[in-house]
């Protein structure tokens, strides 16, 4: 049975399963689910323990995390049946994993074919594999909710570099195709920061925040938790909402 899709005060009993769950957005972001009651399940590449600090700092208990890289099917599979199997079927999934490098947009040389492939397979192909493990769990709840992270740089075409720009764009699409198909049991949201501080994008230092700050008509560049609170209100105010992409990036893309 699917839900009124009335907005939630909590998320007491939710399963929330964040990709990149070790990055700054991803980290943000459980904080945020695990304050409100949900349940979190920290997905992310590399040894077992790097996600422990974060998982002890969280509000609750019964928070955990798996190893899995979102470039490599097999081990989603693997994961998803994982949390499956220790935690309870998944009801959110919050996609924040991904990479890129910067390029000017100018120097097409330097975009090489690898570098195009990477960042596909990163940004555009690893969310989609992510969607592709969880949906069963997410469908049989009647009440799921898929929160891809975008970027503006996928509507302006400029960003760190032109893959990434035309991957978020993808990812923008990827949004609404879903949203169409899923529904009503599964809702499908994006998020579009603009410039983070985070370290996300490799010398972007704090004169370059405080420069591009000046620019933009909110008067600073964005922060992690400024994302991480547009994705929480997906999954509690903003719940009669599907196929959207919501920007928070202070103005920046105007």
């Amino acid at each position: 049975m699917t839900s009124s899709f009335s907005p939630l005060d909590g998320l007491d009993g939710q399963i929330a399963v964040i990709t990149g769950g070790a990055g700054a957005i991803g980290a943000a972001t459980a904080r945020r689910l695990a304050a409100l009651g949900a349940r979190v399940v920290l997905l992310h590449r590399g040894p077992a323990d790097k996600a422990a600090p974060l998982l002890q700092s969280l509000a609750g208990q019964g928070h955990g995390a798996v190893s899995a890289s979102v470039t490599d099917s097999a081990q989603l599979a693997t994961a998803a049946e994982t949390v499956a199997r220790n935690f309870g079927a998944t009801s959110i999934l919050v996609n924040c994993a991904g990479h890129t490098r910067p390029v000017p947009a100018g120097d097409l040389q330097a975009l090489s074919d690898e570098l195009i492939d990477e960042m596909f397979a990163s940004n555009w192909r690893g969310t989609f594999a992510a969607i592709r493990a969880f949906a069963p769990q997410l469908q049989a709840g009647g009440d799921g909710l898929i929160v891809n992270v975008s970027s503006i740089a996928g509507m302006t075409g400029l960003g760190s570099n032109l893959a990434y720009a035309a991957a978020k764009a993808g990812i923008d699409a990827l949004t609404k195709g879903l949203a169409k198909t899923l529904a009503p049991k599964v809702r499908v949201l994006a998020v579009s920061p603009g410039v983070v501080d985070s370290g996300f994008v490799a010398g972007r230092d704090a004169s370059f925040n405080a420069r591009t700050g000046a620019t933009i008509p909110l008067q600073r560049v964005g922060n992690p938790d400024d994302v991480a609170a547009a994705i929480q209100a997906c999954c509690t105010g903003l719940r009669y909402a599907t196929g959207s992409i919501f920007v928070a990036d202070g103005g920046r893309h105007l």
